[in-house]
């Protein structure tokens, strides 16, 4: 049984969140403004980061690289979801298809590898905070994002492989608002069993490995924490404890969808909205706006913005 590996299908169809008008206009209304606030939101945290020298520490660095990826995730597919529920076009070709896919997965592979790497400075600077400089030096920092990036290419480069070599005759419908593996392989040509199992074997597996890895080292973590009863150990708990519920968020979606993709659930699209639209806002307000550190930089950068407009001289030509 030689399918050559070829697909008669040039486009799909993404059949979106709902087919009714009514709907879709207040979809289009509310992704439309939690993409405009991602993008503002996350934008100002990684501007904040660079112009204020006091947060160009690790940990801060780590938090401007979570804020790109959740600017990026945010962008790959709802941009294009907004405008097809204003022009009625759903259909994406192939390449684009494909094109999300790498993307998703690039993404969601880079930014599970730097929430391990925040895990790790926050273990490193709560339970061992003497070697704290030593252990998560600049270079450290600079080698963690770099091989967050690097795994996020090597995972999202296997999925796609995978997705080309697949044959497509029919239907092409994919009942999502953007492709992802788990509905578009069941559109292939063949028998799907075997895909799940590699889907089960890749992106669900590992997802579900590195959350228990995630979860044991904050369990040490707010163990430490409970040890000591001060005011500095109030704030780290209040820290780890808005790190876990970022962590619980992205990685509680993936690990459904991708641990069951043989079936499909009308919660599934729920999920997919949620890690890639709501997190990516959530995120930097649970991370970071909370932090002192980073308002107090933010009202210093907004004040200076402000009386540089006030004492910028105006010309009369």
């Amino acid at each position: 049984m030689d399918m050559a590996n070829k697909s008669t299908v040039s486009e799909f169809v993404l059949l979106g969140l709902s087919d009714s008008w009514e709907l879709q206009m207040f979809f289009f209304m509310v992704f439309s403004l939690f993409y405009v606030a991602t993008m503002m939101g996350n934008s100002f945290i990684v501007i904040t980061v660079i112009a204020d020298t006091q947060l160009h520490s690790p940990m801060y660095i780590l938090l401007s690289n979570l804020s790109i990826i959740d600017m990026s995730l945010a962008s790959f597919a709802t941009p294009k979801m907004i405008t097809d529920y204003l022009t009625g076009h759903k259909t994406i070709s192939f390449d684009g298809c494909i094109t999300q896919i790498f993307f998703l997965h690039l993404f969601t592979g880079t930014e599970i590898i730097l929430l391990m790497a925040m895990s790790f400075d926050r273990y490193i600077a709560i339970c061992k905070p003497l070697h704290y400089a030593s252990i998560i030096s600049p270079q450290v920092c600079v080698a963690l994002v770099v091989a967050s990036w690097v795994v996020g290419v090597i995972h999202s480069m296997s999925q796609v492989i995978f997705a080309l070599t697949l044959p497509f005759c029919g239907p092409n419908d994919v009942d999502s608002f953007f492709c992802d593996l788990p509905v578009v392989f069941q559109l292939s040509c063949v028998d799907t069993y075997v895909l799940g199992l590699f889907m089960i074997s890749t992106s669900g597996i590992i997802a579900l490995s590195c959350f228990i890895l995630l979860f044991n080292s904050y369990v040490i973590v707010l163990v430490t924490i409970k040890n000591h009863s001060s005011r500095g150990s109030s704030k780290a708990l209040s820290t780890c404890t808005c790190h876990f519920i970022v962590v619980f968020m992205f990685f509680g979606p993936c690990i459904f969808i991708y641990m069951w993709p043989l079936r499909s659930f009308l919660v599934d699209k729920t999920l997919s909205v949620f890690y890639t639209i709501f997190t990516p806002i959530l995120n930097p307000i649970i991370y970071t706006l909370r932090n002192q550190e980073v308002k107090t930089a933010m009202t210093k950068l907004k004040n200076r913005l402000l009386n540089s407009n006030k004492t910028t001289p105006l010309h009369y030509f």
